[in-house]
């Protein structure tokens, strides 16, 4: 039997991911701040909001299969608020590499892309998502029309950059970002299988 969510507790359910997106940014301020960040505060605060970013990500592709599964179709309508806070993540990320580890050398940063691909690789799953992100309002989205659905289709292409960034920028814990490979991997084969059995349903 589908599952409903009435206009109230979709509202109390936003409010509920609005707090999980924020507490971390504010037990990581907490940490830097009481000086909890460890030996070397910044590659801290780096990895920090990169893994939130990640971790966005996963949650935005979890939505859908969740929605479908229990048939809770107003479930998608979270989909924006995740997606806006894997942007949000994303640019602290940013933030905080060229602020606190290049302290805004332009010309270092390309000389790090030639030395680094995953600065390459971070660089365009960023861009990406800054797409996503200022076409994500309703009206841009009506003025858009079909071809809003294929931007936003990007969110694929993300969520295959990201993890391999992570991967080529650790030294040598590369368990992490394999497990990151397997979950995102997973994700996307369950939205293919979905998408092949709607369609066939839809052709019968």
């Amino acid at each position: 039997m589908p599952l409903k969510l009435t206009s109230r507790s979709l509202f109390w359910l936003k409010v509920w991911m609005h707090g999980i997106g924020l507490t971390p940014i504010i037990y990581l301020f907490l940490t830097v701040f009481n000086g909890n960040a460890g030996g070397d505060p910044v590659q801290y605060i780096i990895h920090y909001t990169g893994i939130g970013a990640l971790n966005a990500l996963v949650l935005t592709l979890l939505i859908s299969p969740v929605a479908r599964k229990l048939k809770l179709g107003a479930l998608l309508q979270t989909r924006r608020l995740v997606g806006l806070y894997v942007f949000a993540y994303a640019s602290l990320h940013i933030m905080a590499f060229f602020s606190l580890d290049l302290l805004f050398a332009w010309r270092m940063f390309f000389d790090e892309v030639t030395k680094r691909p995953y600065i390459l690789v971070g660089a365009i799953a960023y861009l990406l998502l800054l797409a996503l992100a200022v076409t994500s309002f309703k009206s841009v989205m009506r003025k858009m029309g079909r071809r809003w659905q294929r931007l936003h289709n990007g969110i694929y292409l993300i969520a295959l950059l990201v993890p391999i960034h992570f991967y080529w920028s650790v030294k040598s814990e590369i368990i992490e970002p394999i497990l990151y490979f397997f979950i995102i991997g997973w994700l996307l084969a369950v939205r293919v299988y979905q998408s092949k059995l709607l369609k066939h349903m839809l052709d019968k």
